[in-house]
């Protein structure tokens, strides 16, 4: 797997995909930045008029409902619709879905109408959606679960690949469970660092026709740059600055040397 996850990282570096953003108003800066750190190119574009011609140039596509408006989420259904035109991977970020009855019906609107690629949330995001008892306290996951279970059984319900995140983080499709351990606890003191992975996994995809694998090799990449960050940075504001530069400077044999990577059974 550490070869798999190398190789679509150097992909990524080397084609540099441009990443559309229909993504909320507080991490667009952070996301932005991000995303050029890893040798990925942003876009953010939320009018109506103008995403499905974006979306046609782009190589992917993030949707992210942090903060939702009718006018936004009909943004979202016009450039997902011209994503899946042109077979487009879609990533779908359901930001505190669980919080409100209109980001639930969104949800549910986003997932019936398009063909999302895959979706990366917080445990009880994902299990809201899947309609598994979750609790949210604004935006934020409140739940405490068992993530090997829950994940197991958002994948059966949706049959949508999932990149479910906390202090330990799992990927799963149908067929294949894996479970990364690495990351700094400093990710949950920075705003935006889920949507930020979000888009990463979506450039990640962009380049590599296996979900599972290139939602594997993002996520080892983004948190193994978290530690790398976390080892200079012990404050917010200097992990934020840290975690840019580690996305920029990553190397292979850093992936090789922290990758903490468990294959687990599916039940």
């Amino acid at each position: 797997m550490k070869q798999s996850i190398n190789e679509v990282i150097n992909v990524v570096k080397q084609k540099q995909p441009l990443i559309h953003n229909i993504t909320n108003q507080v991490v667009m800066n952070f996301t932005a930045n991000g995303l050029y750190a890893l040798g990925a190119l942003p876009i953010m574009a939320h009018e109506r008029r103008e995403v499905a011609e974006i979306t046609a140039q782009s190589d992917a596509l993030v949707l992210n409902i942090g903060t939702l408006t009718e006018e936004l989420l009909d943004a979202m259904i016009i450039a997902g619709h011209e994503a899946n035109k042109k077979s487009i991977p879609i990533v779908f970020d359901p930001v505190g879905v669980a919080a409100t009855k209109f980001r639930t019906q969104a949800a549910r609107q986003i997932l019936s109408e398009l063909k999302v690629s895959l979706i990366r949330g917080n445990a009880a995001e994902i299990s809201h959606l899947a309609g598994l008892k979750s609790s949210m306290r604004g935006v934020d996951a409140t739940a405490q679960s068992n993530g090997e279970m829950t994940i197991n059984q958002v994948v059966k319900k949706l049959n949508i690949p999932i990149v479910m995140t906390g202090k330990t983080d799992f990927i799963a499709d149908q067929s294949s469970i894996f479970k990364l351990s690495n990351g700094s606890s400093l990710l949950t003191k920075v705003t935006g660092a889920g949507c930020l992975l979000s888009s990463i996994v979506a450039a990640f995809l962009s380049v590599n026709q296996s979900e599972i694998i290139s939602a594997t090799a993002a996520v080892s990449y983004f948190t193994i740059a978290a530690e790398k960050a976390a080892k200079t940075a012990t404050s917010p504001g200097q992990f934020q600055i840290a975690l840019l530069d580690a996305l920029s400077e990553l190397k292979e044999a850093d992936i090789n040397e922290r990758l903490q990577i468990e294959k687990v059974s599916v039940s």
